[in-house]
């Protein structure tokens, strides 16, 4: 696995994903224990490492309470091969839809990604060189060498020469030659000084023609979406010269196109894929949101609910482990970490089909949010909702202040709200500030002395007087 993941205990993989999510230090734990047992395993004997598979995570909490944030922070935190799919968008085979197999063909190309983004990054050093030079050769173009015979005297020269002495052709030639020698050397000299300009960065702004790769789009043939697809480009590609384009761009971009198409030159494909392929092998971790939408709870379905339990028994080998085709070549699924999650408001972990309930050992619940818990995703973490709108309403030059009553007030209603129609958990802090600062984003108000504009707890009732009703405890008075 990635250096950065392995050096971290399962305590900094907490403390890292508490930076952006509240509570549901469970989940945390559980996905931390698994994270660092992955590092464990690959320190063991190859005969050991082969026995020990990863035990799988269902998460179930309700929706909002941070089961695809701790995912999403996952993917980001790791170098590890990592993909997110919704079990909703899979259907048994026979069915319009998704084959559960397309899971695995996404962790391989986000596999090959990562592994190729890591083999250009070693390469750029020496790819960075050779754009440099390909933009001085484009701003001052080198002297043609005149072609010649390295040397090689005409046997015949002596005698057209009147005995050795240089004739008018030979003095011609030697002057033309000195010409160009000193042409070049003044070329030389003049690239010398763009290379320093170069390096000083005032050309970054300065139009030139570079020669790019030219990649007809559309020659692609897709079939039926899965992956299988096959790039008619490839067929015939090593049968035609590679084509080019010329492009005009200015020198900051032109370094950019260069130094990848020169690092992609150095690149070796064929070990980027066997790599990309053990590393999704070993380390790749597939996140299954909304695996409560296919336990069909044992009751007799028909229409829509129809494939529900076909999509668990086709997911079910993945998950034992098995071999699925990619475009790279076979793929074994027997120890990627699979972690389900679900909100299981209507089904329960029992609807599952008892195979596929094995297969996920680690149950762990997150718990609903509470108004205090509000306060702490509004003010603690790195992206709060809050530090959001003040970044973007900062642009306009309002100095946007939240004061701690006015952040009590919203964290409370969005409670209330939850509790008096449907609880969407904190995505209703969402809807609660976007709401509030409506007229502000619209209007855009002159702000105070000081730029300040401050919300406060009567800014924030007076914005819902209507929306919210707090309940009137004299009706339950008898």
């Amino acid at each position: 696995m990635a250096g950065q993941i392995q050096s971290m205990t399962p305590k900094e993989i907490v403390a890292e994903l508490d930076k952006y999510i509240i509570g549901q230090d469970e989940a945390k734990k559980s996905v931390a224990i698994a994270l660092r047992n992955r590092y464990r395993r690959s320190l063991l004997s190859e005969q050991m490492r082969e026995e020990i598979t990863p035990k799988n995570i269902l998460m179930m909490g309700p929706t909002g309470c941070g089961k695809t944030e701790i995912a999403r922070r996952l993917a980001k935190l790791m170098k590890a091969p990592f993909v997110k799919v919704e079990a909703t968008k899979f259907t048994e085979v026979g069915y319009v839809g998704r084959d559960v197999d397309s899971m695995i063909r996404d962790l391989a190309e986000a596999s090959i990604r990562i592994t190729k983004q890591e083999r250009l990054q070693e390469k750029y050093d020496i790819a960075e060189q050779l754009a440099e030079e390909k933009i001085i050769e484009a701003i001052i173009p080198g002297a043609k060498k005149k072609t010649s015979n390295n040397g090689a005297r005409n046997p015949f020269d002596f005698i057209m020469n009147s005995g050795g002495y240089p004739s008018q052709k030979q003095l011609y030639e030697e002057s033309q030659a000195n010409k160009q020698e000193s042409e070049s050397s003044d070329v030389e000299m003049a690239r010398e000084q763009v290379r320093q300009q170069l390096r000083d960065g005032l050309l970054e702004e300065q139009f030139i023609e570079i020669e790019v790769a030219d990649v007809p789009k559309g020659n692609q043939l897709d079939m039926s979406n899965e992956g299988m697809s096959i790039a008619i480009g490839n067929i015939f590609g090593d049968m035609m010269p590679q084509k080019t384009k010329k492009k005009r761009v200015r020198v900051k971009e032109a370094r950019k196109i260069l130094r990848e198409q020169e690092a992609q030159n150095m690149l070796d494909m064929d070990q980027v894929t066997d790599e990309a392929l053990e590393n999704a092998e070993q380390n790749g971790i597939i996140f299954i949101d909304e695996i409560d939408k296919i336990a069909s709870g044992g009751r007799y379905t028909s229409g829509a609910d129809v494939s529900r339990e076909g999509v668990q028994r086709d997911i079910l080998p993945i998950v034992e482990g098995s071999v699925v085709n990619t475009k790279y070549g076979p793929l074994k699924t027997d120890h990627i970490l699979f972690i389900g999650a679900g909100a299981f408001h209507t089904a329960k972990p029992t609807d599952l089909i008892p195979e596929l309930q094995g297969r996920f050992p680690i149950r762990v619940e997150l718990e609903s949010l509470d108004k205090d818990d509000f306060v702490k995703i509004l003010t603690i973490p790195r992206n709060a909702i809050t530090k959001q709108h003040q970044a973007l309403l900062s642009t306009e030059g309002i100095n946007l202040e939240f004061s701690d009553e006015a952040i009590d007030e919203i964290a409370e209603m969005s409670f209330l709200m939850n509790e008096q129609t449907e609880n969407i958990g904190a995505r209703r802090l969402h809807t609660i500030l976007e709401k509030l600062l409506e007229d502000i984003s619209f209007e855009i108000p002159e702000p105070g002395e000081d730029g300040k504009l401050v919300i406060d707890r009567e800014f924030v009732q007076n914005k819902f007087m209507d929306t919210i009703h707090r309940d009137d405890v004299d009706k339950y008075i008898l």
